[in-house]
């Protein structure tokens, strides 16, 4: 009698399990349809990738299609930057010198970059001076800094960060040059990326599976600290921590989140838009966001 019972037991949690995962998937599909009737144009596209940390459970859309990277190149600058300091090539402490002129990729000709448009970084109103790697890396990340990045890439060297990407299975990420380096651009060498590889290097961080646990964590504490919240988080409710990188030039707009929920659910979330209004594309991301918190938030 107690073994039938047992037995009931478990093949009614069974039934309750297969039932949740099926009721998830669904949703997932109607998040689906929904995406693809937000891509109007021939040109505009959006790609997801989602990865609940917890189940494994993953979500994905366009997510292997490469464009234009933004500033989420910048995740990976700050890898590699941690990874060499592991390393013993520099501490996080050490000085820099703020410099504001680099070479260009395509014939090592100098460019600038303009001070006058990051009037409120902080980097730009120490040109030379000194900053520590640290005070970069955290410029960088929270304020999208282009001078920071650039002084960065100089010290850590561009094949690294992309020796680092392959080696953390991110295949498709490339991380060619600075910030502003028109000659590159009117060539058609920039940063890419896909939502998928970023998915895979935002995991790594969380997992603390980049340099060391420590270089992790302090890598996550820089990432909560964002200061541009209008796309992943904005429409999630207070108390969901957020650990970020948004990324956005002239109709091309991103975001990259490790996510904690207050009752311990963790994902990663990339949402990534090409051929959209920045407006429009804050609206679809966010809303995105808010549809998948739903559908894996525990209730």
């Amino acid at each position: 009698m107690k073994s039938n019972l047992l037995g009931l037991l478990g093949m009614l949690l069974l039934l309750a399990c297969t039932g949740s995962q099926h009721s998830t998937k669904a949703k997932f599909e109607e998040i689906e349809k929904a995406i693809y009737s937000r891509m109007i144009g021939a040109d505009q596209l959006i790609a997801v990738a989602f990865k609940n940390l917890d189940t494994g459970e993953t979500f994905f859309v366009n997510e292997k299609i490469s464009m234009h990277a933004a500033s989420l190149m910048k995740v990976p600058v700050m890898i590699e930057a941690y990874k060499q300091a592991a390393a013993g090539k520099f501490s996080m402490s050490d000085s820099v010198q703020v410099i504001s002129q680099f070479k260009s990729i395509v014939d090592g000709s100098p460019f600038s970059i303009d001070l006058t448009s990051d009037s409120q970084d902080p980097v730009c109103q120490k040109v030379g001076q000194k900053m520590t790697y640290r005070e970069l890396i955290y410029h960088m990340i929270t304020i999208s800094s282009n001078l920071a990045t650039n002084i960065l890439i100089e010290r850590i060297d561009v094949q690294n960060v992309t020796n680092t990407m392959r080696a953390s299975r991110a295949d498709d990420i490339q991380v060619l040059r600075g910030v502003e380096d028109l000659k590159a651009f009117s060539k058609g060498l920039n940063n890419t990326t896909t939502a998928f590889d970023m998915m895979l290097i935002m995991e790594a961080i969380a997992q603390k599976r980049v340099a060391t646990p420590e270089t992790c964590e302090d890598m996550l504490a820089i990432l909560r600290d964002q200061k541009y919240r209008t796309k992943i988080p904005a429409l999630l409710p207070k108390g969901v921590n957020v650990a970020h990188k948004t990324g956005s030039i002239t109709k091309i707009d991103h975001d990259a989140v490790i996510i904690e929920h207050p009752n311990g659910v963790r994902y990663i979330l990339v949402v990534m838009t090409r051929g959209l209004e920045h407006e429009q594309a804050v609206k679809h991301i966010s809303e995105i966001s808010k549809r998948i918190y739903e559908v894996i938030s525990p209730t």
